[in-house]
């Protein structure tokens, strides 16, 4: 059996009349229950998305509250508890909320005082849960893959993200940790507020950091490498979350990225490890793309769709063979390499096919002169297109100097800002 949201509160007591009259009290005041004489019978009715809450003893025979505790933390970090305990109990009521436990409750019950708990709690449960429903809808479009690894990700950016906590992000290069740190922010409650990008060695002193947090508040920083950071600005930035936290007035959710293992960077000397401390509470680390290659072929597709239609073109056949060779090899350059591999793809370069080609034109229509020119033309063309006519990135993606590109879109007539978004 499993909880369905039109259950409310989920109590669990090994007393059969402490659970009959709280049931009574709570269907009276209107909320669906479901009652448990054994803690085990109710773990196995519980699940992540489930919108009540748990309202239990913290003294049974088969199992305390405390070990309740950590196994409903396991099925999902999320969901509230709400903990019973006896007068003179209060020491180990207040050990059950360090574990995770949102409150508590002395017997014998107050009635008033408990409705009004579990009214502002299920609310609360109620409207993360939606939120959680939405999260879960969108993400699929924004972090792409269909992988057992992606599928994973994005369970935990769902749950984390609508969490107020700083987090630490490892991966390769190009594998989605910008991404992966732009979707935490997006659908955390900062969301509406400014998301700031800095790497750690643009931040050489207090006072730039000072700054920069200054510009980020409200919303979310996310730091490129903090090891790079000098040790004193890293000890301020530790001082700075630790008095966040103390206070309970979060002014900045900080992301950390890191290209290595963090430890290593620790083992150098190199990252504080009070600051290592705070940012490794919440860790994602990101596969490169080597370990889920399921996803190469579906993600080859969806960039090359994206392309050829932002070039107006029709999308190209492909060969079984090629799509073999993008599925062999490594991918050093992760999901960024692919999608460089099938925006050349869609405008005639083939790349990793042994040494990459142009692909044929089928049929001579004009003489070879002419139809080198015509394919240059198109192939500048389709770059501005690609790059709504940045010539920085024109210049680098067709591996051209700027002063010559200049002087082949002179003698091809094409002009920067017409292919300029509008």
């Amino acid at each position: 059996m499993t909880l369905s949201n039109d259950t409310q509160v989920l109590l669990i007591d090994d007393d059969q009349h402490v659970l009959n009259s709280c049931q009574h009290l709570l269907q009276l005041a209107g909320y669906k229950t479901r009652a448990c004489l054994d803690p085990y019978d109710a773990l196995e009715e519980l699940h992540a998305d489930w919108s009540g809450v748990i309202l239990t003893d913290i003294y049974m025979p088969t199992m305390n509250g405390m070990e309740l505790i950590d196994r409903v933390k396991m099925i999902s970090p999320h969901l509230p508890i709400i903990t019973i305990t006896g007068h003179g109990d209060i020491e180990m009521a207040v050990e059950a909320m360090q574990k995770g436990a949102i409150d508590y409750l002395e017997k014998p019950l107050k009635p008033k005082k408990l409705l009004a708990l579990l009214e502002k709690v299920i609310n609360e449960r109620k409207k993360r849960v939606e939120q959680w429903q939405i999260i879960e809808n969108k993400l699929p479009e924004q972090l792409l893959g269909n992988s057992p690894e992606i599928e994973e990700l994005r369970s935990h950016i769902k749950l984390l993200a609508t969490a107020d906590r700083d987090a630490l992000i490892q991966g390769e290069s190009g594998t989605g940790r910008y991404t992966t740190a732009t979707l935490l922010h997006q659908y955390s409650p900062r969301g509406k507020h400014p998301i700031v990008i800095k790497n750690g060695d643009s931040m050489p002193s207090i006072q730039e950091l000072e700054a920069t947090l200054e510009e980020a508040k409200q919303g979310s920083l996310i730091i490129q490498n903090p090891a790079s950071m000098p040790i004193e600005v890293q000890r301020f930035l530790s001082h700075f979350l630790l008095n966040q936290e103390r206070s309970g007035k979060r002014g900045v959710k900080l992301i950390a990225i890191f290209g290595e293992c963090p430890e290593n960077e620790l083992k150098e000397h190199r990252l504080l490890p009070e600051l290592f401390y705070f940012l490794s509470q919440v860790r994602f680390t990101i596969p490169p793309l080597r370990f889920h290659k399921e996803d190469i072929i579906p993600l080859f597709h969806h960039f090359l769709r994206n392309s050829c239609a932002l070039l107006g073109k029709p999308k190209p056949k492909i060969d079984k063979a090629y799509l073999d060779t993008l599925k062999r090899h490594q991918w050093p350059g992760n999901i960024r390499e692919l999608k460089s591999v099938a925006e050349l793809y869609a405008i005639g370069i083939v790349k990793l096919s042994g040494a990459d080609r142009i692909q044929p034109i089928e049929q001579m229509t004009s003489p070879l002169d002419d139809l080198v020119e015509q394919y240059e033309k198109q192939l500048i063309e389709d770059a501005l297109y690609l790059y709504a006519g940045r010539i920085n990135e024109v210049s680098d993606y067709l591996k051209i100097q700027r002063k010559k590109l200049y002087l082949r879109m002179k003698k091809y007539n094409l002009d920067k800002d017409n292919y300029k978004v509008r």
